[in-house]
């Protein structure tokens, strides 16, 4: 049996509910982190050195980083799915995963705590500004790459639509004025068409509003 900790409202953690749940493998999750507590613990801290989540257990191995776990499962849960067979076409899903967290997670996670999590009081709005203008470019690119494909890698959901995909409920939802590049929104609307999306991200976030604890 799978097993994993982490609270439901990360978005690192969600990615990996996503992936579990698109794969159909059976798991157990443990909330923990935030509100649920228990990364202190000496037992947390010899599944993951960093006192972070995700992590997951499957038989004897443990996996943390939220990328790492993702590939982890669809390299041994999904090939031919979310892991496609040929390494020409995985690369291309690759590269995309590489690409969300080297340019547009910096910048979501960096608006979303400068103005969702960050109290009125004490946002900073001209580093605000500037990290959406960032998201607006970015996602514009992710607009022009989606023309004439349904996801990031091609026709079908791969490994490379799931840390991009993940931000979007947010993004969109956070209550900020933001640009709805027409290509994104229909990916987005085909992201929202999938069950394990619906469940594991576009869930309420409204507790993490003005909080900067966790």
């Amino acid at each position: 049996m799978i097993h994993l900790y982490g609270r439901h409202t990360s978005y690192n953690v969600q990615k990996v509910l996503w992936t579990l749940d698109e794969l159909s493998v059976e798991y157990e999750h443990t909330n923990l982190g935030g509100p649920y507590g228990g990364l202190d613990t000496a037992e947390f801290g010899l599944m993951n050195p960093n006192r972070r989540v995700p992590v997951l257990i499957d038989g004897d191995l443990v996996v943390w980083e939220s990328n790492a776990i993702v590939r982890y499962l669809a390299a041994v849960y999904g090939q031919g799915f979310l892991w496609p067979l040929d390494p020409g076409e995985r690369s291309h899903a690759d590269q995309w995963m590489e690409w969300a967290a080297n340019n547009l997670l910096p910048a979501f996670i960096g608006l979303f705590w400068g103005y969702y999590r960050t109290p009125e009081k004490q946002r900073d709005c001209a580093a605000n500004a500037k990290l959406q203008r960032r998201c607006e470019k970015l996602y514009a690119l992710l607009d022009d790459h989606l023309s004439g494909r349904a996801f990031l890698a091609g026709d079908s959901l791969t490994v490379g639509d799931i840390p991009a995909g993940t931000s979007l409920y947010r993004y969109f939802e956070m209550g900020l004025d933001v640009n709805k590049p027409p290509n994104v929104m229909a990916w987005y609307e085909r992201l929202m068409e999938r069950t394990a999306f619906r469940d594991n991200v576009a869930e309420p976030f409204d507790e993490l509003f003005g909080r900067l604890d966790y």
